[in-house]
């Protein structure tokens, strides 16, 4: 139960959520005895097992504590001191990590506009003008977000394209995945699929979002980039001493594909609650739903007379889009009472 009484439920954030069951008995097996740190123990391994089975054999899994964090030592792997970032301009690394990629690696973010938060081949070849002038800094890695900051989804085709564009001009592709489960259970592929398969260099792999308490991963699949992970990692400030328990909970996630199922609940509702929206007057979704994200433009007043009940953010003031957020434990009962609510409001 949400445990703030002034508000039912949040739908602010998956980060709002609880810790799945299966997450907390994982943590719970793995606090048994003593153990090594920074690693060196059984949960540990069986995650880096794991991210092998998942992404092949030249996948390396190295688990973090936090998402930024993964975005962080993974683009650093990839970076020199005077290179830059193509990236869409809502990306999280852009938008709401606090300016970390400019600020701890020293580089320089180069955006690009885009309708939907999707990166495009010809956004890659347009940023590339700079290459060996002096004056300007260096595109060296494209960085995409799956699921974008609009709640949609790359395709693999389309991740596939990217990779291709970016590495005939000799650029990396990493992916920000802290949601890309819920792409995978939208898309109805394996993890692979929109990682290993296209030719995503690194990536983050989000657990925290995906019901678990504090757990994320960075995954090479270039095997000459693996080597600097650990003492990045070490460096910034992502190794944890009793590993242990992070380990357990991306291992609970990857057994028997909780994942999966974790995010194909949380997507089921957004589709349930923009499906009961749809249409009704006042109310037009601004992006496809093709996760756990619900973008509508409400108007003004039943936009705050909803927020004195339930926890969501207004995304854009001028257009009066907001963003309703749904989790692995988000019950179709919530839904419907948010719903019915949201309907109360655009008549009152």
């Amino acid at each position: 139960m949400f445990n703030d009484s002034r508000y039912p439920k949040s739908f602010a954030s998956d980060n709002h959520a609880g810790v799945h069951p299966a997450i907390l008995d994982a943590i719970s097996a793995a606090n048994e005895g003593d153990a090594p740190a920074y690693g060196g123990d059984a949960a540990t391994a069986v995650f880096e097992r794991q991210i092998k089975d998942e992404f092949g054999d030249s996948a390396e899994g190295f688990a973090v504590l936090n998402g930024a964090g993964a975005n962080m030592v993974g683009l650093a792997l990839m970076l020199g001191r005077y290179d830059g970032i193509i990236c869409a301009d809502s990306a999280h690394i852009a938008t709401h990590e606090a300016g970390a990629a400019e600020r701890l690696l020293g580089v320089k973010l180069i955006t690009v506009p885009t309708a939907d938060g999707k990166l495009r081949p010809g956004d890659i070849t347009t940023r590339l003008g700079g290459l060996g002038n002096p004056h300007e800094s260096q595109p060296k890695v494209v960085s995409i977000s799956q699921v974008t900051e609009l709640g949609t989804c790359y395709s693999p085709d389309e991740i596939a394209a990217l990779a291709e564009t970016a590495h005939e001009a000799g650029l990396f592709l990493h992916v920000d995945g802290a949601r890309l489960a819920n792409a995978a259970a939208h898309l109805g592929c394996p993890l692979r699929a929109i990682t290993t398969d296209t030719g995503v260099d690194v990536f983050s792999l989000g657990g925290t979002k995906n019901g678990a308490l504090a757990a994320e991963a960075v995954v090479t699949l270039e095997p000459s980039l693996s080597r600097g992970v650990p003492f990045l990692r070490r460096q910034s400030l992502q190794l944890a001493s009793k590993m242990r328990f992070i380990s357990a909970q991306l291992s609970a996630l990857l057994t028997d594909e909780l994942w999966r199922s974790n995010a194909a609940h949380a997507n089921a509702m957004a589709t349930r609650l923009a499906e009961g929206t749809a249409g009704l007057p006042g109310v037009e979704l601004a992006y496809p739903v093709e996760s756990n994200a619900v973008f509508a433009a409400l108007p003004e007043k039943a936009t705050k007379a909803l927020q004195e009940r339930y926890l969501f953010h207004l995304w854009d003031e001028q257009t009066g889009v907001v963003r309703w957020m749904t989790a692995f434990n988000t019950t179709p009962q919530q839904v419907d009472d948010f719903i019915r609510d949201i309907k109360s409001a655009l008549t009152a």
